[in-house]
This record gives C-alpha cells, structure tokens and sequence, in this order.
C-alpha cells in the first residue's frame, strides 16, 4: 500500500473502541502516505490519550457534534454503538464526508433508506465497512464457484465459529446488539455474491449460547433461490472447537470445493471428468441384496488465489482510498449492504428470541 502522487485522505475517527484499536488504527498508522489522523473523538479521556501520544497533533473531541465543525476533515470512521450509526452516520454525510460506517449501517431497512437517500445528496459518499469482502477464503470461493468442473451449482454453505463469552453492548438487545447484526451481515454480503440469483424463501433460527448479555451469538440461516439453489449460512459464537470445518462449501452434481477459514487455498474435488455413468433405470422390483454403491473415480486438485491477489483488511483500506482519492467502485454498494441487513432484520423480526 504506497502511493506517492496523491495526498493522504484526512481521517477522523468517531469512536475508540475494541475494533478501532485492534484493527483499524494500527492499519492507518502502518500508511502515512495514504491516511492521516485529524481528529478523534470519544467519551473517554484515557482513550482520546492513546491517540495523542501518536499523533501529537490531531484534535480531540469529546462530543462527536463538536468534532464534525472541524474543517480539515475528509472521511469519518463510524465505530460507535450500533444504535448510533445511523444518527452519527447522517450527521456526517450532510456535512459532505466521506463516511466509512461499522456493520450494520442501521437497525432496519427503514433507516437504512434514510442513509441511502442522505448518501445520495453527498455524492455516494457513504461507505459499508464489510470486513470480509476482501477475506481470501472468500474470494477464492468466487473463482471456485465459476469452475465448470463442478457442473450444475445446488448448493452454498458459509459458516464462521468462535467462542467468546462477551460481556459488551454488543450482546445487549436494546443497544443494537446480537450475531445478527454484528456477523450475519457480513457474511449475508458473501453469500448474495456467491449465489446465482436473489433469494426467493428464507428460514432462520437465533440462539443465545455463551454471551453474557440478552442477545443471540448463534445464527442459522437457510435460503433458497428460484432456481433451487440453497444456502446454508451459520454464525456460531459458542463453537468450542472453532475453525474446525470449512468457512466456504461449494457443491455442484459433479463435485465440491472447500476452504478452511483465512486460507487462500482449497481443494476441489471432482467426479473424473472422463468418468460417464453407466445407463441405468430405477425399478419398482424388488431391489437386489448387493450394495448400490458405484465405483467412482475422484480426482482432487488444490486451488489457490493468484500469486499477489490482494486480500483482508489492508486491501479493504486500500479499497477506500482508491475510492476517495480515484473514484474507483468501492468493493461492496449500499445496495448490497441493504440487501444483507434486510435478511438479518429478518431473522431479527421473525424470531421470538431477536426480540
């Protein structure tokens, strides 16, 4: 990530919590040519600290209304509560900021159109920060579902686990939290990508497992398009053993491929393309006693991302500096961030315990 023709986009960052220390900030200090911290607002004095003893000169806010009036601004880092966005997000965007939003952008579809009407009279300039569309499992999934080897697509498993006993406001229901929200969004964008075409029937299940707060960290989700290709989506944030089965599953009448989760290579396995089945018809006899099983050659060939494909969260922010600084479509539209928030929202709806 170097670029030494264009000035660094002039960063404020709303919001210094967990994701903003762990994943965001170390990533804008890592590139000074590409981002520069200008301002830094949150309730906390101690945390507002740990920006200033790196940046010496970027200003500190407490309130958030206080911050925005400050001129040198490009882009606004929305990581604040997740009820907060759609206020906090609104606020900036009609001051002309670029606005780069945490999942989910909102609580609703509703709101979620107010967002995109208010992106609209800013130039589009309103970003969904979607972690995983840039994760290599992920894209390597989008070649291996391309593969003809596969032959007639049927089915799309997406699963990410973790344990984890949270104690934050995003296991609380009333502050916007919940698998739902905070992980199903991100992986409802992958899979929307994935399949052939939208979804037409939808079923889901939300359980509470081992967060400490109200709301769910398990998310199951079946979905089914109309030409009868099915997805079968799963968050679990209460897996013991983690990471233990493949973050992307691809089945098609002639094989399937599989990936481990963070891993940029996979393995396809095939029926033998050279293999052609016996004609045979089904009888209504009595059937014989010999196993029914054929002898089927498979051939197993490892896939992998090209060599210097760009992949995670630096490309992601590589991803929005292109964005602002060339006009280069951003990787995911807010179209697609409402199309995955309208089938967390029902899974929310339409479960008693997401209420």
């Amino acid at each position: 990530m170097t670029d030494f023709h264009r000035s660094p986009i002039r960063i404020a960052l709303l919001g210094l919590g967990r994701s903003m220390f762990s994943e965001h900030y170390p990533l804008l200090k890592e590139h000074p040519s590409l981002f520069k911290i200008v301002a830094a607002c949150d309730l906390v004095k101690e945390r507002r600290d740990l920006i200033a003893a790196d940046f010496p000169d970027c200003r500190m806010y407490r309130q958030y209304q206080d911050m925005l009036d400050e001129p040198d601004i490009e882009l606004v880092l929305v990581s604040t509560c997740t009820v907060d966005h759609v206020a906090h997000a609104m606020k900036c965007l009609e001051r002309g900021f670029w606005t780069l939003v945490e999942p989910p952008l909102a609580l609703n579809v509703e709101d979620m159109n107010f967002l995109r009407g208010a992106s609209a009279k800013a130039k589009n300039r309103l970003l969904p920060l979607q972690r995983s569309i840039l994760a290599p499992d992920f894209l390597l999934a989008k070649e291996a579902i391309a593969d003809a080897r596969l032959g007639e697509l049927y089915e799309v498993r997406v699963r990410k686990e973790d344990f984890i006993r949270r104690d934050d406001w995003q296991s609380v229901k009333r502050l916007g939290g919940g698998a739902a929200y905070y992980a199903l969004t991100d992986m409802m964008i992958q899979v929307l990508k994935l399949l052939p075409g939208p979804p037409i029937q939808m079923w889901s299940e939300l359980k509470r497992i081992a967060s400490l707060g109200d709301a769910e960290d398990y998310v199951h989700i079946c979905l089914k398009t109309r030409t009868q290709v099915s997805a079968d989506v799963e968050f679990n944030g209460g897996a013991i053993a983690s990471n233990c089965q493949p973050s992307f599953v691809i089945r098609g009448v002639r094989g399937q491929f599989s990936v481990m989760p963070g891993e940029s290579k996979g393995e396809l396995s095939i029926i033998d393309p050279g293999m052609v089945f016996p004609r045979r018809r089904s009888s209504v006899r009595t059937p014989p006693l010999e196993d029914m099983h054929e002898k089927i050659p498979v051939t197993r060939i490892a896939l992998s991302l090209p060599a210097g494909t760009p992949t995670g969260f630096s490309a992601f922010w590589r991803c929005v500096y292109d964005t602002v600084r060339t006009a280069k479509p951003f990787p995911v539209t807010v179209e697609e961030a409402m199309e995955a928030l309208k089938f967390s929202h029902l899974a929310k709806k339409t479960s008693p315990f997401g209420k």
